[in-house]
């Protein structure tokens, strides 16, 4: 018979297979298959090896498409731009603290850093460098984290509306928290040092992104979700110094960013989800 592009075997005429009948009749009792069925069999598996999205596969088929299937939920250029730029930003501002001079890397962290003097002296530049840098180096570690609580929500709402939710989250958490620490300075319940906090880091950021995608999901998922967010906040803050104030001001930003994520853009985000179904 003539052979089609994508065969590798001629199909050989289907065998008739002995079949099983149900209660009241005889049972055909089990025979060895025949080569004509082993054929058969063989140009089935071999046919479906080379179909595109089959599960099964020659020569390491599956392993391979398994790695593409997981591939796509990686941050890249081309589906999430935000998010895959913002990592190569942080890489770079990781290498810099690792190579460079540490009195270098001191004064930028310094200059950054979002505490109540900067804010104070210079808002928008300390609001905006302070989410650029890392300061226990692990990157490897935000890349899963932003791919897990950035990434998807990238993909449903495009690169603007992710960076807005992300930013916004930023300085709302920020000024909540550190606000009130500038307030006490000024009553002399805090001592001036408290100004000078290194306040640096992406996580008010992503707690926000990971806010609005925790109200975006559905049923058991949402519940799932919610618990998953609260005990990742519980294990920051325990796995910080919990007896020390910059902790526990950490730990409250961290609570207002997740919150605000989940009660301000959330239901914002689900409307404008269900308008665009409509």
């Amino acid at each position: 018979m003539p052979r089609r592009h994508g065969d590798l075997l001629p199909r050989p005429p289907a065998p008739v297979l002995p079949r099983l009948r149900g209660t009241g009749e005889r049972d055909i009792p089990w025979k060895f298959p025949s080569l004509n069925q082993v054929r058969y069999l063989c140009w089935d598996l071999l046919r479906s090896a080379r179909m595109p999205g089959s599960l099964s596969g020659l020569d390491g088929c599956f392993p391979r498409r398994a790695g593409r299937a997981w591939l796509r939920y990686l941050p890249s250029p081309r589906s999430t731009p935000f998010t895959f730029s913002y990592l190569v930003l942080l890489l770079c501002t990781t290498l810099v603290l690792r190579f460079a001079d540490p009195v270098l890397t001191a004064k930028l962290l310094q200059l950054s850093s979002t505490d109540a003097h900067n804010l104070w002296r210079r808002p928008l530049t300390s609001l905006l460098t302070s989410a650029i840098w890392i300061e226990d180096g692990g990157w490897i570690a935000y890349a899963a984290i932003f791919a897990l609580a950035i990434a998807p929500l990238e993909r449903r709402f495009g690169p603007g509306r992710t960076a807005l939710v992300f930013f916004s989250g930023h300085i709302v958490a920020t000024l909540a928290t550190e606000l009130p620490v500038m307030a006490l300075i000024n009553t002399a319940v805090l001592p001036n040092s408290a100004g000078r906090w290194l306040d640096i880091g992406v996580s008010y950021g992503f707690l926000t992104t990971a806010g609005a995608l925790a109200c975006l999901a559905r049923g058991q998922a949402r519940i799932v979700a919610l618990v998953a967010l609260e005990l990742f906040i519980v294990l920051v803050y325990v796995v910080d110094d919990p007896g020390s104030l910059d902790s526990v001001i950490t730990m409250l930003g961290h609570v207002v960013a997740a919150h605000f994520g989940l009660l301000c853009w959330g239901p914002k985000l689900r409307a404008d989800q269900a308008k665009q179904a409509v």
